[in-house]
């Protein structure tokens, strides 16, 4: 009897040393707490007129008519975390949570934007996926995770741990892999808790969004990261989900050379440009005109078209990305003759002070002709920017990481007064052709690539 007494005893010494055990390597991860008691200090309100209050450590944002998607952002920036949350949401609701998030005066008025987890109480049941708002739309959805479609819980309180780590991003709701994102366009942000817009839907008026418990890892992030069962979405020289809708098709496959061949040659150039990671790049010659590999085009012509490609400078570098190129005109020295999109370092090449129009040289310009806004978005050398050439019907735009920063229109007189002042006088009908090919400069700089996509509008065939 004793002896069934002491084991009894020695089972429960045991089995409270090992809860303890247990708790404690818990209280040594080193979470930090996002939602105060009673307020929102350390928080911003950006966007619309919803509001936001704190009761007991719960937050609640309650719609509002006739205004924009609002958000209560971290003053906090953050790069790699670790960060979980419980949120509830009315059914009849969208919400999410921005995470990486920035607000800049450039950009759409201060419009947020960036990777949102998305709250979906739908009855397509996204939630966990991960939208980018205010950018590219859908990047990883959940129309191919039934078990994360099924692990949200309408009414009731759910979970998000949420991973962004170096370019991926992994998300779980009660404990349900969800989405697995690897994606390179933004490091760093805040985080922010939407509330969505309603429009003067009478039925959505005074619904509320919920969210508690909110904390964040910062340090040794990699540590206390969780494998995620779920194979990635890799947005790398791929179309996104979005950009598969909206009928956008890769011009450059990242990996061949397919659909390239060098302007005045009838394959690819043997040197002067390489392939690697991903990444297609120039070689650093010594800054000639296409005096090693040679400049490289598209096999296809194009008319009406939008084109985007990421490219990424070196200091003192010159490049460019030219569109309705003929490469039968200037079959001597230098490069082919097109309109061009300058890629330039402003602030060491000496090209950027030059030009038949003040200012036409440096970055984004219309080469020698129109000078892009100088307040566009560039980010520092050595960093990925996004150029965007837009060309539908003779009215053409050029846009820097998704500001824009010119605009014109081809065959006007005020466009062909800029040519007659220009390099490019000599040139026949220059800047007229109703198509042409797509050029990518070789200026004897190291100028790197990915990305590059186009789409042709409907009727309106290359």
């Amino acid at each position: 009897m004793k002896l069934n007494i002491l084991r009894k005893l020695m089972l429960v010494v045991i089995m409270t040393w090992v809860l303890n055990a247990c708790q404690q390597q818990k209280d040594n991860t080193p979470w930090v707490n996002l939602i105060n008691k009673d307020n929102t200090e350390g928080w911003t309100i950006l966007g619309g007129n919803a509001t936001y209050k704190v009761e007991n450590g719960v937050i609640t944002g309650t719609t509002a008519p006739n205004t924009p998607n609002t958000f209560l952002t971290t003053n906090k920036i953050y790069d790699d975390f670790i960060f979980e949350i419980d949120f509830k949401v009315d059914a009849v609701m969208n919400s999410g949570i921005q995470i990486r998030s920035n607000s800049f005066p450039y950009y759409q008025n201060g419009r947020v934007h960036g990777y949102q987890v998305e709250i979906d109480p739908s009855k397509r049941s996204w939630s966990g996926g991960i939208y980018d708002e205010g950018r590219r739309k859908w990047l990883n959805t959940l129309e191919n995770n039934a078990a994360a479609q099924k692990a949200f819980k309408q009414n009731e309180w759910n979970h998000y741990r949420v991973e962004a780590i170096g370019d991926t991003i992994k998300t779980w709701i009660n404990n349900i892999p969800a989405a697995y994102l690897i994606d390179e366009m933004t490091s760093s942000g805040f985080i922010g808790l939407q509330v969505h817009s309603i429009g003067d839907k009478k039925e959505k008026l005074g619904k509320t969004v919920m969210w508690k418990n909110a904390k964040i890892i910062t340090e040794d992030v990699s540590k206390y990261s969780k494998k995620s069962t779920l194979e990635p979405v890799i947005t790398k020289n791929e179309l996104t989900y979005q950009e598969k809708k909206d009928g956008w098709e890769m011009l450059w496959d990242g990996k061949t050379t397919n659909g390239w061949r060098g302007a005045k040659l009838d394959k690819f150039p043997e040197e002067g440009w390489s392939i690697k990671n991903g990444i297609l790049s120039v070689a650093d010659t010594g800054g000639g005109e296409s005096t090693a590999g040679g400049d490289i085009v598209t096999t296809n012509d194009y008319s009406n078209f939008e084109l985007k490609v990421d490219f990424k400078l070196t200091p003192g570098a010159n490049s460019g990305i030219k569109y309705y190129v003929d490469t039968e005109i200037n079959k001597g020295e230098g490069s082919s003759i097109g309109l061009e999109y300058q890629i330039l370092d402003d602030e060491l090449h000496e090209d950027a002070k030059l030009g038949s129009h003040e200012g036409s040289r440096t970055v984004c310009s219309l080469y020698d002709l129109i000078q892009a806004n100088p307040k566009k978005p560039i980010k520092p050398i050595g960093d990925w920017n996004t150029a965007y050439i837009k060309s539908i019907n003779n009215k053409v735009e050029h846009w820097l990481n998704g500001v824009k920063v010119l605009e014109y229109e081809r065959g006007s007189k005020e466009f062909l007064k800029l040519v007659s002042e220009s390099k490019y006088a000599k040139w026949p009908n220059f800047g007229v052709l109703e198509k042409g090919q797509i050029l990518l400069q070789d200026h004897g700089d190291k100028v790197s690539f990915k990305n590059i996509k186009i789409r042709v509008p409907k009727n309106k065939k290359k």
